[in-house]
């Protein structure tokens, strides 16, 4: 691990750390923000592209076609809301 990698991993650490307490301040929406500073930094560090990221989101939103709920024709998957979503 080069010393740039160090010191990634201090500043996650940090942002961790500001996340936390921000969530039990009640300031979700700004938590919500250093999570996905936090999510680039570990995208960084682990070498992980924008194409990956997207690929993963996509596997993710896929229906299962197991899902389907009696009655309203629509997968939980389909009504849920995204778990990633990725922004440029």
């Amino acid at each position: 691990m080069d010393n740039s990698d160090e010191q990634l991993l201090e500043i996650l650490a940090s942002l961790d750390h500001c996340r936390e307490a921000l969530r039990l301040d009640g300031q979700l929406d700004t938590a919500q923000l250093v999570s996905v500073a936090i999510l680039d930094l570990r995208m960084k560090l682990n070498r992980i592209g924008d194409g990956e990221l997207k690929a993963l989101c996509d596997g993710i939103m896929l229906p299962a076609s197991t899902d389907e709920t009696p009655g309203d024709g629509q997968s939980s998957a389909q009504r849920r809301r995204p778990l990633l979503r990725v922004v440029k």
